[in-house]
């Protein structure tokens, strides 16, 4: 597996890395996967693919010097902001159960699941819940692809598939501004549905988790 350091960049940068990657696999014929992981400077709202923005503040967005940008996947927007993202892209074919999605998303988000075991977070699928369609805010969503610590939504995922390959990018929290969410997305945050690193184990840094997600081992 390929492993692209970590960087920060703007939200239109990093979309664009993460086409690049995925559309260099394509025309390289690539075997194996590239896994990537970054962060987003300034914070960014991401609209999911297929999104409309009618729920977004962006008055909001340019008092606080928030960008906005539109993701290659679906799902719902989230805020980029105190988190680490990870992208990852592989040919369908070489996971056991590349054509099924849900399934995919399983296979992938294990690599997640040993990494954190390293570091004594012991995460799973959780339990998926009915989707609450009024929601706007990706993370108070919960299928059976979100990673989960206790019952709680830790890492939220999204793909896109073009030419058999796969591009699969999540956002793992690692602290969030409540106030700021709502302000954003002009709804209430539940935070009894969600958790951080930070909540997790208040001693465990970003560049912690940064050195233990870019561990070949």
């Amino acid at each position: 597996m390929e492993m692209i350091p970590y960087s920060s960049n703007c939200g239109a940068k990093n979309m664009e890395i993460d086409a690049e990657i995925l559309d260099s696999a394509i025309e390289n014929q690539l075997k194996t996967p590239v896994f990537r992981l970054y962060g987003w400077s300034p914070a960014c709202v991401s609209l999911g693919r297929n999104q409309k923005d009618d729920f977004v503040d962006y008055d909001a967005l340019k008092r606080h010097n928030i960008d906005i940008v539109r993701r290659l996947t679906g799902g719902r927007a989230l805020l980029h902001d105190n988190e680490i993202t990870y992208s990852f892209v592989c040919p369908v074919s070489y996971l056991e159960n590349g054509e099924h999605v849900v399934a995919s998303y399983k296979e992938i988000s294990q690599i997640l699941i040993d990494k954190f075991k390293k570091l004594g977070i012991e995460l799973d699928f959780g339990t998926s819940k009915a989707i609450k369609t009024k929601f706007d805010y990706c993370m108070l969503l919960s299928t059976g692809a979100d990673l989960c610590y206790k019952n709680k939504k830790l890492i939220g995922s999204a793909q896109c598939r073009k030419n058999g390959y796969i591009l699969q990018h999540g956002s793992i929290l690692y602290d969030y501004d409540r106030g700021l969410l709502e302000e954003i997305f002009n709804e209430e945050i539940d935070t009894n549905s969600i958790t951080t690193i930070k909540e997790i184990s208040n001693n465990l840094t970003k560049e912690d988790i940064i050195e233990m997600l870019s561990s070949d081992t």
